[in-house]
């Protein structure tokens, strides 16, 4: 055996031996990403900016009734990281996942080393399994960050109080506390799938911006979709829906159709944009200096796929699901607003030491129409009218109340009180934690979009 034989195999057998396993490229990433300064103040951010931001609206007089359970933070400490939710969904996660995914293989670009890993990992699915670990470990803190920072902040500056639900139930602070866990790790799904889509930007657009910025675009156009009349199949087959459809938990009994199907759409966005960026990874040349984005490969591997799984989703949605249309139908709303109405009376009884009554005994109803019933009784607007009739236990008359409501297309409405005035009318009354409005006054309700039957 020649010495040039063994010296080579020596050197093989010398790098095979120092391969760098995922372990240690997992590590690597990981100290590469909290290592840079705006990684580590998205950090701090995140686990602190939510607790005084939750402790400081609570304590003001105007709340964001507005938003979901905002007009419940000043009565219990659980509403805040709800709203804290509505916010991320919104804005917070799309564009923490933009910084983090959007950006982990482009700054190898823009900064020229991809050389240096490769010599030092010798394996691109070694370096692209790494990154992507390190990218959603970073995630994951920061939406715990978001969760637990806005939790405490609230049950500090408020309490641990019941919350009321979007059916006006009353929830035992360790039930909310559950209840508002389970919405923050629901929310996980849709992160993932942004974050998917991050990775993918990431690989196929090189240093180009638009990679950083395609989860934020992506969430953004979700958003705009979900604001559309859009149909009810095409509404639950975009991934963004889950970010919205945990509000379903704080009904009784829990509105689950819409939340598991939105988190399985967005398990599946995950998983197909994680594999596209995976072979748009491992087919990259980085023999070349210049590269700047897959170009028309980044069309026909990266975006076509997903565009397919869109057609496909709908379709899936549409025939599994009985709901067509809109999914909001004049009896979801005469249902919805009649239980709502029955849970609140019985905390307006109990706030004002009136004789306690059952939703039994009560028997509510709703009569809602829609623009006055010059239109067909279905659809989001914010022209519909309930009347809402009640009876009490040795009462022979039939009480009834007036309510307009705004309905958005994602099924949340709310109900404002249009009279009787000593029913639904603007008053203070007297709570444990202090004088608090009229729960009638005005309340949060959703309908559930899909149907409980195929005529639904």
């Amino acid at each position: 055996m020649t010495a040039t034989v063994v010296k080579d195999r020596v050197n093989e057998r010398a790098a095979v031996a120092s391969r760098v396993t995922v372990r240690r490229g997992y590590r690597f990433e990981l100290v590469k990403l909290v290592s840079q300064w705006r990684i580590r103040l998205l950090v701090l951010a995140c686990w602190i900016a939510p607790a005084f931001f939750v402790a400081a609206v609570s304590r003001q007089s105007t709340l964001p009734t507005d938003t979901l359970f905002g007009r419940w933070m000043h009565a219990t400490g659980w509403a805040g990281p709800l709203v804290m939710l509505g916010f991320a969904g919104t804005w917070a996660l799309p564009l923490l996942t933009s910084v983090v995914a959007g950006d982990v293989f482009a700054s190898e670009d823009r900064l020229g080393t991809w050389r240096h890993l490769l010599v030092a990992v010798r394996s691109p699915r070694r370096i692209f399994v790494a990154k992507a670990l390190a990218s959603l470990s970073v995630i994951l803190l920061l939406v715990a960050g978001l969760a637990c920072s806005s939790a405490v902040g609230g049950v500090v500056a408020v309490g641990n109080q019941p919350l009321v639900g979007l059916d006006g139930h009353l929830l035992a602070p360790a039930d909310a506390a559950g209840k508002v866990l389970l919405a923050w790790v629901c929310v996980l799904a849709p992160t993932l799938a942004l974050a998917a889509i991050g990775l993918l930007g990431s690989v196929a657009l090189g240093r180009s911006p638009m990679g950083l910025l395609l989860p934020a675009l992506v969430a953004l156009a979700m958003q705009i979709a979900q604001m559309l009349p859009l149909p009810v199949a095409v509404r639950l087959a975009l991934p963004g829906y889950a970010f919205i459809a945990w509000k379903g938990l704080f009904t009784s009994p829990a509105q689950l159709g819409p939340l598991l199907i939105g988190i399985v759409v967005s398990l599946v966005w995950a998983g197909l944009a994680t594999a596209l960026a995976y072979l748009l990874f491992l087919r990259r040349d980085f023999t070349d200096l210049t590269y700047d984005g897959s170009g028309r490969r980044a069309i026909t591997t990266g975006l076509l796929p997903l565009v397919a799984l869109v057609a496909l989703t709908v379709t899936v949605v549409a025939v599994a699901t009985p709901s067509a249309g809109s999914g909001i139908r004049q009896n979801k709303v005469q249902r919805s607003v009649a239980t709502a109405f029955a849970h609140l009376y019985r905390l307006q009884t109990e706030q004002l030491d009136r004789p306690d009554v059952t939703e039994a005994q009560l028997r509510a109803t709703a009569a809602c129409n829609k623009s006055a019933g010059h239109v067909t009784a279905e659809g989001p607007g914010n022209d519909w009218r309930c009347v809402v009739s009640w009876h009490l236990p040795d009462v022979e008359a039939v009480g009834t109340a007036v309510y307009q409501l705004d309905v958005t297309s994602d099924g949340r409405f709310v109900a404002d009180g249009d009279g009787p005035k000593e029913v639904n009318g603007y008053f203070l009354v007297r709570t444990p934690i202090g004088d608090a409005p009229n729960p009638l006054w005005q309340f949060d309700g959703n309908v559930e979009l899909l149907a409980t039957t195929p005529k639904g």
